[in-house]
């Protein structure tokens, strides 16, 4: 139910333990599995992400765009997700980081993967989302 490109980097993730090569070898990256906000269909979508202590934080980027990402907006209306990291997978609680915190993990995240900066825009404030094991 997702486009090509995330259903090979899907494959390839569950098939490697959660390493996958190309464009994200040596990211963090996490499969992130939310219940579709119209459709009610589980959707899984390939995620790079921040440690921060026990939990991860994603960023609703959607590469630059001026829209949130749909697993966002599943998310707003379902606050419950799977998470795949590595060979785990659990359910997550999922939080809307606050004004307090956005700014440093975004920066935190700009330190590890300076192509982030380009997708903070001045058209929207790029959601950021914690996820903790339930």
């Amino acid at each position: 139910m997702s486009n090509p490109f995330n259903e090979k980097v899907i494959a390839e993730f569950r098939a490697n333990q959660g390493r996958v090569g190309g464009q994200f070898d040596g990211s963090t990256l996490l499969l992130l599995t939310t219940t579709g906000a119209r459709t009610g269909l589980e959707r899984t979508t390939p995620l790079v992400y921040l440690p921060d202590g026990d939990r991860l934080v994603v960023f609703a980027s959607n590469g630059g765009a001026p829209t949130s990402p749909a697993w966002f907006h599943n998310l707003v209306k379902t606050p419950h997700a799977t998470v795949e990291v590595g060979p785990d997978k659990y359910e997550a609680r999922v939080d809307l980081v606050d004004e307090a915190e956005h700014d440093a993990l975004w920066a935190r995240q700009i330190e590890r993967d300076p192509a982030f900066a380009g997708f903070r825009t001045s058209e929207r404030v790029v959601p950021v989302v914690a996820l903790t094991r339930a």
